[in-house]
């Protein structure tokens, strides 16, 4: 029920510039440290995009109100999500493995939160009586509630510890771009954009740890997911300290 306004236009257009200057970075910086293709195109992927549905919803809920919600919404799934879904499949694909040619439209508009987020909005224009409307919503908020205990065990399941040996200059390099370049981006293309009063959002979206779809993604393409599981666990244990500090340095 959120009114469709220019802030979430914005705040999609910021999501897109940051991905792309994080995966130009990213993509710079994996062929200075000469990494074998699986795991540059493993590194470009949790470098550029960041954890804006699973993590970013709660924590912008907890930080700014609900009243923030449908912003993030936008800059996740018009924004990370668009984004994942052509130019870093393409990445995905050029570094990894696959077989016949990969269509990333059809990979965009098949992906589940796309798909919701249409359903969602189409969901809007239809008088649903109030008992069919809530009975939804509160289906809908069970299987919500499941998404990240699920997603927590996917990680668990493909960390492996010995991915950390020999891997410091990319992991470091990783949260460099992730947790403390691209939420600067986003706070500079907001004060362009002059939508200083979402600045906070932006910082905060832009500064979540890695996607943890990168996994999923990884083992699709045959990229390096033992290094994806380590960059997701040292961005999400790092993104503890960068996010108060980005959020005292906008406030």
């Amino acid at each position: 029920k959120a009114p469709l306004s220019g802030e979430l236009v914005r705040a999609a257009t910021v999501a897109w510039v940051v991905s792309l200057v994080g995966v130009s970075v990213a993509w710079e910086i994996a062929h200075v440290l000469r990494l074998p293709d699986k795991t540059a195109g493993a590194f470009v992927f949790v470098a550029a995009l960041g954890n804006t549905g699973y993590l970013g919803y709660p924590i912008v809920t907890a930080l700014l109100g609900r009243g923030a919600l449908p912003e993030a919404v936008f800059y996740d799934v018009f924004g990370t999500v668009a984004v994942l879904f052509t130019i870093a499949i393409a990445v995905a694909a050029r570094y990894g493995e696959h077989e016949g040619p990969v269509n990333v439209l059809k990979e965009l508009f098949t992906f589940p939160a796309m798909i919701a987020l249409l359903a969602a909005l189409a969901f809007r224009f239809v008088p649903w009586p109030p008992v069919v409307s809530n009975a939804v919503m509160g289906w809908l908020g069970v299987a919500a509630s499941m998404a990240t205990p699920l997603i927590m065990v996917s990680l668990g399941a493909s960390l492996d510890f010995g991915a950390f040996r020999g891997s410091l200059a990319p992991l470091g390099a990783v949260s460099g771009i992730k947790l403390l370049l691209l939420p600067s981006m986003a706070v500079a293309v907001a004060f362009v954009l002059k939508d200083t009063g979402g600045v906070r959002l932006l910082a905060l979206q832009a500064g979540m740890p890695s996607v943890i779809l990168a996994l999923v993604v990884g083992q699709r393409f045959k990229l390096d997911t033992a290094f994806i599981a380590a960059a997701i666990l040292v961005t999400t244990v790092g993104c503890l300290i960068t996010i108060p500090i980005v959020q005292l340095l906008v406030h």
